[in-house]
């Protein structure tokens, strides 16, 4: 028998120390410890008693009595402010023309062929580089865009109203896979494929919901959908059939020709990521209702534009913190690698601003044949991903974990002190514009852009008598 037999040790420091007292009998537990980022210490200690817990109270309060639902479907031009003909909107950070990647790139192409404001690839291309169009961020403008994340005035957008903040949040129709604007492919099947979609499909899914007794209620139904094995981000099956079944009684008695809801049903029931465009409205209007609290830490935007990952505080108001975008680390289509992965894009990381995606993993384990690992790992980055948040959700629950609510209310302050970053799933695109998906995995936020965002937040938390 060990000396150290019975003894129990609970170990923050090497492997090799916590594995050579396991061998002597020691019961150890292994703590996940790191310190904080470096240069950190001043910052974290001045809004330890800068009045943030309570502002986090304010701040996530909201985000609990977020109800987001769906209102109706509209045109981009006319409910987005400034979106005039030749302003495009994209995923992610600000950003120009020079520093753009290749998807990116390829969507605003595609976006001036069907806005008819190029009259070939070549022609976009020369006038974006010459300073013809102008750049805005989808976030800037209430609105989320999946990859790259482009939209124009003619494209037809999500409706999401959130009553109990009085905000409003938009986001395009999803395309479907393989070819398509978002991954930066412009060809004509794409055109085709997005005036489509204005002429038949927004008309035919607006009658629809107009049928319904009451705006649709989002808030639920991703709360069911996550009793069915989805996490809202990478996994859409049940959200997607959970509102196909809602609207089909609808669509059946619509006056509209047949063939043309025929065609709008194929089209939803033939793509399991339907849902995850008004999934992410919903998102944005929940972490919108949060935002603009002063002196909280709570983070309420996360985005990537293929160049920068951007991170925004509720209490540093409309300011952006980026850091570069990473590579997904995950598990690609046969034929492609890492070195066809274009760095991570999209804003699609608002689902896990609000504990969706890769931070309620733990209620999607098939999400790991998608993006790598194991149902345990799946398991713990959830578990993880409660350290560096302020609560728990009152809607949304992880039934693994005894139905637990997912984390929610992502705390900057939290992440820079633990070293824990957000867990993020997504999918990877192809660098070169419209090759279209190549893979899936998870990636990391840059951790700089947290440590700016909280070196920020004290700064305002100082100087505020």
């Amino acid at each position: 028998m060990s000396i150290l037999d019975g003894v129990q040790v609970a170990s923050a420091g090497v492997e090799l120390f916590a594995s050579e007292l396991e061998s002597q009998e020691a019961a150890v537990t292994r703590v996940d410890w790191r310190p904080p980022a470096p240069g950190s210490e001043s910052c974290l200690a001045r809004l330890a008693v800068a009045g943030t817990a309570a502002a986090n109270d304010r701040a996530v309060a909201r985000m609990q009595e977020a109800h987001p639902r769906l209102t109706g479907i509209g045109v981009a031009g006319d409910l987005i402010a400034d979106l005039e003909p030749g302003t495009f909107l994209h995923a992610g950070p600000p950003i120009e023309w020079s520093d753009m990647a290749g998807p990116l790139r390829g969507a605003i192409i595609g976006a001036a062929l069907l806005e008819n404001l190029a009259t070939d690839p070549d022609d976009a291309t020369k006038k974006a580089a010459a300073g013809a169009f102008h750049f805005v961020p989808c976030h800037e403008r209430g609105t989320v865009g999946p990859m790259a994340g482009v939209v124009s005035p003619s494209m037809p957008v999500w409706i999401v109203d959130n009553e109990p903040g009085g905000n409003r949040a938009l986001c395009t129709l999803n395309e479907g896979l393989g070819k398509v604007l978002r991954y930066g492919a412009y060809d004509s099947e794409v055109i085709d494929r997005l005036r489509w979609m204005s002429a038949v499909l927004a008309p035919v899914l607006t009658s629809a919901l107009q049928l319904l007794d009451a705006p649709l209620d989002l808030r639920a139904m991703i709360a069911h959908s996550l009793q069915m094995g989805d996490e809202l981000h990478n996994r859409n099956r049940a959200a997607t059939s959970l509102l196909l079944r809602t609207l089909m009684p609808a669509l059946l008695t619509i006056d509209h020709p047949r063939s043309d809801v025929v065609d709008a049903v194929e089209f939803i029931s033939s793509n399991d990521h339907f849902f995850l465009n008004p999934g992410m409205a919903s998102a944005k209007a929940t972490a919108d209702a949060a935002a603009g609290v002063e002196g909280s830490s709570v983070v309420v935007c996360m985005a990537r534009n293929g160049t920068d990952f951007g991170v925004r505080l509720s209490g540093t108001g409309d300011r952006w913190f980026t850091g570069p975008a990473g590579i997904v680390d995950g598990l690609y289509l046969p034929g492609f690698g890492p070195e066809d992965a274009n760095p991570d894009i999209g804003d699609s990381t608002i689902t896990e601003t609000c504990g969706l995606g890769g931070m309620a993993m733990a209620a999607a384990p098939a999400i790991v044949r998608f993006v790598g690992g194991t149902p345990s790992d799946a398991l713990a980055t959830t578990d993880r991903m409660y350290e560096i948040t302020w609560a728990e959700s009152d809607h949304y629950q992880v039934p693994a974990l005894d139905f637990r609510g997912t984390p929610l209310g992502i705390d900057c302050r939290e992440v820079v002190h633990t070293g824990i970053l957000p867990a993020v799933n997504t999918g990877i695109a192809h660098k070169d514009p419209g090759i279209g998906q190549v893979g899936a995995g998870l990636v990391e936020p840059p951790m700089e852009a947290f440590t700016e965002a909280l070196d920020a937040l004290a700064d305002s938390s100082t100087q505020t008598p």
